[in-house]
């Protein structure tokens, strides 16, 4: 029950301790330790204030430093690397939209025209975000290449809160695991992309990968859960055009 305290009066423990001090209990020989301790501590403090300021100080050229480095180094060497991953990417994007991508691909991965390639962005530009997002690149290019074993590596080195290129690197991390018949691995890496966020886009793409790998293994309740999601959440996905057909296939293997 929840209590309230009246107004008016003394709190019972100001009370006790008034009575216990008039009483000549050991109270008042505890303010005197403590009035002790608090003076020691102010002389340690005197004594050693030099000390406590080369601390301080430390601690600011620490933090000065901190900032500094964010400002003067951190930003300079981000634009440097993005600048110097400009030819690879477009090497990538052109082979997404070419007929013969394979050694666009493989221009993107090793540059070309004596410009840098996204292997070299990460070993020369390690711990920018330029580095971090040339390893998507450098994935999905492998992933293409059906260089599965590296499209899993460089796909697992890359991390984004984007909307989109997070599940797409943790769904190309499944489509990899599928061609390499690991397909418990490539089940859990769509479910981590089809729940990492939630779109119109990635995420009825990635429940359908799931269901059919999960319906492939046997998953027949995991598969329906899945197929079951695309058609009541996202009526209007490419994926919902034909998904009363896979409905059907796993009610069927029941």
């Amino acid at each position: 029950m929840a209590t309230y305290k009246k107004r008016g009066g003394k709190p019972k423990d100001k009370i006790d301790k008034e009575q216990s001090l008039g009483a000549g209990s050991t109270t008042a020989e505890v303010f005197d330790t403590l009035d002790q301790t608090a003076s020691k501590t102010e002389d340690w403090v005197i004594k050693n204030q030099k000390y406590i300021f080369i601390i301080i100080g430390v601690v600011a050229v620490v933090v000065l430093g901190f900032l500094g480095y964010r400002e003067y180094i951190a930003k300079p060497a981000q634009s440097e690397a993005m600048n110097d991953m400009f030819q690879a990417q477009k090497y990538f994007n052109e082979a997404v939209n070419a007929t013969e991508k394979d050694s666009l691909y493989t221009l993107s991965l090793n540059g070309g025209e004596g410009k840098y390639g996204m292997l070299d962005i990460i070993s020369e530009h390690s711990g920018t975000q330029a580095a971090n997002l040339a390893n998507y690149y450098a994935g999905m290019a492998y992933l293409n290449l059906k260089d599965y074993k590296n499209a899993v590596e460089y796909l697992s080195n890359f991390s984004s809160d984007d909307e989109v290129l997070g599940p797409l690197a943790k769904g190309g991390i499944g489509d990899a695991f599928v061609q390499l018949n690991q397909q418990e691995d490539a089940l859990s890496y769509y479910e981590q992309a089809a729940k990492l966020k939630t779109n119109d886009f990635t995420t009825p793409m990635f429940l359908f990968k799931a269901g059919t790998i999960a319906l492939e293994l046997g998953q027949v309740d995991k598969a329906l859960t899945y197929f079951n999601s695309i058609k009541d959440d996202y009526p209007n996905s490419t994926e919902a055009a034909t998904i009363d057909v896979f409905i059907g296939k796993a009610q069927a293997s029941k």
